[in-house]
């Protein structure tokens, strides 16, 4: 009793300050965050009041088993479900861009126009998408590979439900035009403030649980979630300091400025990916594609190299999305030349992942959940040879500020993050529902096809319009002035964005068949099909013709 009591104290508090801020707003943007936390904490304190049972309530909507497993899966069972939510909002939102990038008409004023819609789209699939999967997967295979269960097991509840408070004010934020204009770091004050608390509180579960480990090694997959957890919270503190001109307002002001400014905002952007996307899905990729090939990882001995070569290059790669500006030329070269370094172990990684399926490579043909894990491996390999290509500054000249990088960007987005995060999901559902095998199988491959012809699609037109946009800026009439107005060069694009479109429609399909796959799972169901097997092969039949002998006495 003591502790509803202690716990609906706590949420009241929360409330009457929430609408004391709301109240005292400086702008219609802060009173609306402030409505949104009020109404957080109020839906807080009923349930405390209330004494509801959470895990009863969950298992009840998601038709959870009474017994899921020996392991605290609840977060991460949460995690799974919140990952495809978002997903499904980012790919819509990024589709909803590329038709506003086509034709114009679908910006909507003002809240849904391209400017307020796109940090939406960037910060859904990386952060919500993304870091929901990120937080859900680690939290599954740290137990695993520790055989050990959370630590703190009310405060990892506490990370997922604030992440998803983090989330809803970012968004919101976004549409309302509350936002710093920094790329991937968009959110005001206030929200940077909360997103450290549930980020020391992640640190805090994830150690934890490493420190009660009953396995006396670590395992790779938790040195990559470790560094991702570690470095995106220097990233975050450090990009984020900045000086709130209210304590009941939503905007501020920026410690670093200028080139200052411009470098700290591409070491945090750079390393975002490097960090966020990348060292954290590599965790995720030394757990799953092992476990899915049933083979032990093709050489732990390189996957330690990979990891510490990979976190010490990575980290001064940033100035290479500075060339040509006004950033001294030895900070220019240096992020070039690291970039160049960074190939090697990135394929190594790549390598390391592919190898793994030696002695199962049948399995590609017949299991698409591992061709989902395989395809993601060869597009990280793509997108981190052809990145390292981009940061050397002659080629740089043509790509930079063109749809090229957006190409780049995407290729690697779509491919690696997404498939590994589809393999995953994909993987997980059945084992955390106690279910014996995904509703259909065919559907997996469905959604692989759809999501490889859109991100071809998608990947391939821009990187003709990057190349177009490049040659089309840089060309010089005899006359010595520019032979293109940028008005001739946004037509000449045109039939590219309309290819862009149709390939994020083909890849927003396939995530709607994983929505249906994944529901129809949960729920118990199983679809009549044929296994994926191979052909079927009848050695009675594998025979020559021969003739019929003649009857006795013709």
């Amino acid at each position: 009793m003591e502790r509803v009591v202690s716990r609906a104290g706590l949420w009241f508090v929360l409330l009457i300050l929430a609408v004391m801020a709301m109240a005292a707003a400086q702008d219609s943007g802060f009173a609306a965050h402030m409505a949104i936390l009020a109404i957080a904490a109020l839906t807080g304190l009923w349930l405390s009041i209330a004494n509801a049972d959470y895990g009863a309530m969950a298992r009840g909507v998601l038709r959870m088993p009474s017994d899921p497993s020996r392991y605290d899966d609840d977060p991460v069972r949460w995690g799974v479900i919140a990952t495809i939510f978002w997903g499904m909002a980012g790919f819509a939102a990024g589709l909803f861009i590329a038709l506003q990038l086509t034709w114009p008409a679908f910006n909507l004023e003002p809240y849904l126009n391209f400017g307020r819609v796109r940090p939406l789209h960037t910060s859904a699939v990386i952060f919500a998408f993304g870091g929901n999967a990120l937080i859900a997967t680690s939290f599954y295979i740290v137990q695993r590979t520790c055989r050990a269960r959370l630590a703190f097991p009310g405060l990892a509840r506490f990370v997922f439900w604030g992440y998803q408070l983090f989330i809803v004010l970012a968004a919101t934020g976004y549409l309302l035009g509350i936002t710093q204009s920094k790329e991937y770091a968009e959110p005001e004050w206030y929200v940077d403030w909360w997103l450290t608390i549930v980020w020391v509180s992640y640190l805090v579960v994830f150690v934890g649980t490493i420190v009660k480990r009953k396995e006396p090694h670590i395992y790779v997959a938790n040195w990559f979630f470790l560094a991702f957890i570690l470095t995106v919270a220097m990233l975050h503190v450090v990009q984020n300091l900045d000086m709130p001109v209210s304590l009941l307002g939503s905007k501020s002001y920026p410690l670093f400025a200028g080139v200052q400014g411009a470098l700290i905002q591409w070491w945090y952007g750079h390393n975002a990916v490097g960090f966020f996307l990348t060292a954290g899905f590599l965790g995720m990729m030394y757990y799953f594609v092992p476990k899915q090939a049933e083979r032990p990882i093709y050489s732990y001995r390189l996957s330690i190299i990979h990891f510490w070569s990979m976190i010490f290059l990575y980290i001064w790669a940033g100035p290479h999305h500075l060339l040509y500006t006004a950033l001294p030329d030895w900070a220019q070269t240096l992020g070039m030349v690291f970039s160049v370094m960074l190939w090697m172990p990135s394929w190594g990684g790549m390598i390391n992942g592919l190898m793994t399926l030696n002695g199962a490579w049948d399995k590609v043909r017949t299991d698409p959940i591992i061709r989902m894990m395989v395809w993601s491996l060869a597009f990280y390999g793509m997108s981190t040879f052809e990145g390292p290509v981009m940061s050397v500054k002659s080629v740089n000249s043509l790509s930079h500020y063109t749809d090229w990088t957006i190409g780049h960007v995407h290729s690697g987005a779509l491919g690696w993050n997404g498939m590994i995060t589809f393999a995953a999901i994909y993987f997980l559902v059945p084992r955390l529902w106690g279910r014996d095998r995904l509703y259909s199988l065919r559907m997996v491959n469905w959604h692989f096809w759809l999501a490889t012809a859109g991100i071809v699609f998608y990947a391939g037109s821009m990187w003709v319009a990057g190349v177009t946009q490049g040659l089309m800026w840089r060309e010089y009439g005899s006359d010595g002035y520019l032979v293109n107005s940028f008005a001739e060069t946004v037509i000449a694009l045109h039939p590219m964005y309309m290819m862009r479109a149709f390939g994020g429609l083909l890849y927003l399909a396939g995530a709607v068949i994983l929505v249906w796959n994944i529901w129809a799972t949960i729920l118990g169901k199983l679809r009549s099909e044929a296994p994926m097997t191979s052909a079927a092969y009848d050695p009675e039949k594998d025979r020559p013709a021969v003739p019929a002998q003649s009857a006795q006495g013709d």
